[in-house]
């Protein structure tokens, strides 16, 4: 394995194992670092342990019945194992659950309002909906329809804005590219390079090993709950154990159009 670049994470965790219903080990002694600032991908199949591992940083297991029965997860360097799944919220962990989840009967502008964190000026509020609103053109054309009536990708892009407004210290995204055309997924993809690019620390969870190794820094595969390889993104891109099970083929003309 690659080893990584020390930097101060501002997320770890260490050789951490979760339960579901006391039975079901899920993940086995899973370790990742999270540097501040910089996007790190989570990549396997369905079913390979990523959303366990995303439920076990964002507090949710215990509603699905599970546990972390070993290890321990630190976010700022405070233990976090244990904390209730609102108080991450509030030190600033945002999770994107898969499945765009959006208030369907509100406009994308009023899913915005809906989103801000209490105590949120106006004015701040106006400036966050700008900034989302360059990321996602598309979003700021259909700001005043109702969210039920977007498209998939436009959906996606709003629950990434939904984020994004709460102004959060670690961006989680579990599979963003999930049931999207290939064309929306490159369009979604690239602004999320961008906004890795103003500072927000991002971990990204995806079956799109492709997409993902292309954007971030660093890279874990996952595979029956068991890290079985990380690396820098450019060395799993390369290594001859991920093309064959992920790519099957050139990674050239996707990060050229990433990069156009």
């Amino acid at each position: 394995m690659d080893k990584k670049v020390e930097a101060q994470p501002i997320l770890s965790m260490n050789s951490v194992e979760v339960l579901y219903d006391n039975v079901m080990l899920a993940i086995k002694g899973v370790s990742i670092q999270v540097p501040k600032g910089e996007m790190i991908a989570l990549l396997g199949s369905n079913g390979a342990g990523k959303s366990t591992t995303l439920k076990a940083i964002s507090g949710l297991l215990k509603a699905e019945r599970g546990r972390v029965s070993r290890g321990e997860i630190k976010f700022e360097g405070t233990d976090i194992t244990e904390m209730l799944a609102q108080k991450r919220v509030e030190m600033g962990i945002c999770h994107v659950i898969e499945g765009r989840r959006v208030f369907e009967h509100l406009t994308p502008d009023e899913n915005l309002t809906a989103a801000a964190p209490m105590g949120m000026s106006r004015s701040e509020l106006d400036g966050e909906k700008e900034k989302i609103y360059n990321y996602f053109p598309r979003l700021a054309e259909r700001s005043n329809s109702l969210s039920g009536y977007l498209s998939g990708g436009e959906q996606q892009m709003l629950a990434i804005g939904r984020a994004l407004v709460t102004q959060p210290s670690l961006l989680m995204l579990d599979e963003p590219s999930a049931a999207l055309a290939p064309k929306v997924v490159l369009e979604i993809f690239s602004n999320i390079y961008k906004i890795s690019q103003t500072g927000v620390t991002i971990l990204i969870f995806e079956q799109n090993v492709r997409m993902a190794l292309l954007l971030a820094e660093y890279g874990y595969i996952i595979r029956d709950g068991v890290i079985m390889l990380e690396g820098k993104s450019d060395n799993l891109i390369h290594d001859s154990s991920v093309r064959e099970s992920f790519l099957g083929g050139t990674v050239a003309d996707t990060s050229r159009e990433l990069s156009a």
